[in-house]
């Protein structure tokens, strides 16, 4: 599950990679590529939660292959396409496959885990990986042979299908197909849920901001060219494995909330170090803003799930797809505040959006966990 959650993240990071190749191959403007953006964000954030209420009445493992060839399909097109509507179009079909995915995986890992935040962080840490890859293979790709060569792109997700594949097989194997009943979970709590959603928002709009820009931010400010752009893209997402990790493992000791709120914290730090500190101490910075927004991630899911435990595809759905996506929706804006300012003052409004999720979720008492309050869910789960 954590190698398929790798193929598939690979196109969700292929995005952000490719934008700094459509500006100076196709002369788009900042505005126009952050739309790519939007466009592989806007389905994704509508469809994941349709496909997590799916995936809370019936099983559906299926989704996982056909899901992972979608995304795969979608951004090798992208670099054919020959005009800018078809090349939204290309990669709208990448965020719906990316969607369909999240929220089957998501519940299938979190009961191959028994619940065990470690091990959720390894399959999260899985699509960290896919997001670090990402840059280099677009740099390795694109850089050699032009957005012609995008077809190549496609490779990881045939990987991706027969990893899930595999997974789907193993899962029958132990009498996965059953779904798993509502009855005997806990009550769920949707004012916490709305809470916690209210910051991975914020996390998102922080997150994408910084994927879509910093390549090109780093280019202007450090030098470098292409490279120095896809080296701190590379950092931003390398960063979020080491963070991915961290997150689990001091979740274990200090409680999953508390990890969160310090986390956003240092968020803030870090955003205001990208934008003030000049040179090459610029990817420090990058690493600690990935650090901070990727501690948080794997333990967003987890009391999402916790926090609605008769609907865990559903919780899934959006604190993987609909909080997430909601940032790709600003990264047109930021793109026409570039355009008329700076990528500087692009960057500025970030600092706001991880106050925000510090206040949301300050009071939050941490919801009990599904496999203490509903053992047989887990243990019945479809894996």
């Amino acid at each position: 599950m954590s190698l398929g959650h790798a193929c598939v993240d690979v196109y969700q990071g292929a995005v952000a990679a490719l934008v700094p190749f459509f500006v100076a191959e196709r002369a788009w403007s900042y505005a126009a590529a952050s739309g790519i953006v939007l466009a592989a964000s806007l389905l994704s954030s509508v469809a994941q939660p349709l496909f997590g209420v799916l995936t809370d009445r019936w099983a559906m493992p299926w989704m996982l292959p056909l899901a992972a060839a979608a995304s795969g399909a979608g951004i090798a097109v992208s670099g054919i396409a020959g005009s800018y509507p078809l090349t939204l179009a290309a990669v709208a079909v990448s965020g719906i496959g990316v969607a369909a995915y999240h929220p089957e995986a998501a519940r299938a890992a979190r009961a191959a885990s028994d619940g065990r935040h470690s091990a959720m962080g390894w399959f999260a840490l899985g699509g960290n990986v896919g997001f670090a890859l990402a840059p280099p293979l677009v740099a390795a790709v694109v850089a050699t042979w032009g957005l012609r060569a995008s077809p190549l792109l496609g490779v990881p997700a045939l990987a991706g299908v027969a990893l899930c594949a595999a997974a789907v097989r193993a899962a029958a194997g132990r009498g996965g197909s059953v779904p798993v009943p509502a009855e005997g979970a806990g009550r769920d709590d949707w004012p916490a849920f709305l809470r916690l959603s209210g910051a991975v928002v914020c996390r998102s709009v922080v997150f994408v901001g910084l994927s879509t820009f910093v390549p090109l931010y780093v280019r202007e400010r450090a030098g470098g060219g292409t490279a120095a752009g896809t080296a701190a893209l590379l950092v931003l997402y390398a960063g979020g494995a080491v963070g991915t990790v961290a997150g689990s493992r001091l979740a274990g000791r200090w409680g999953r909330l508390r990890v969160v709120r310090h986390s956003y914290a240092v968020t803030v730090l870090a955003v205001a170090g990208v934008i003030v500190v000049p040179g090459p101490s610029l990817y420090l910075f990058v690493a600690l803003a990935s650090a901070g927004l990727y501690v948080p991630f794997s333990l967003h899911v987890t009391l999402g799930q916790d926090c609605l435990p008769r609907r865990v595809g559903t919780a899934s759905g959006v604190t993987l797809g609909l909080t997430v996506s909601i940032g790709g929706a600003t990264a047109p804006a930021l793109g026409a505040l570039a355009d008329a300012a700076s990528l500087r003052t692009a960057l500025l409004p970030l600092l706001i959006p991880p106050v925000v999720a510090w206040f949301l979720l300050r009071g939050l008492r941490e919801p009990a966990p599904i496999a203490a309050t509903a053992p047989s869910a887990v243990a019945r789960s479809r894996v």
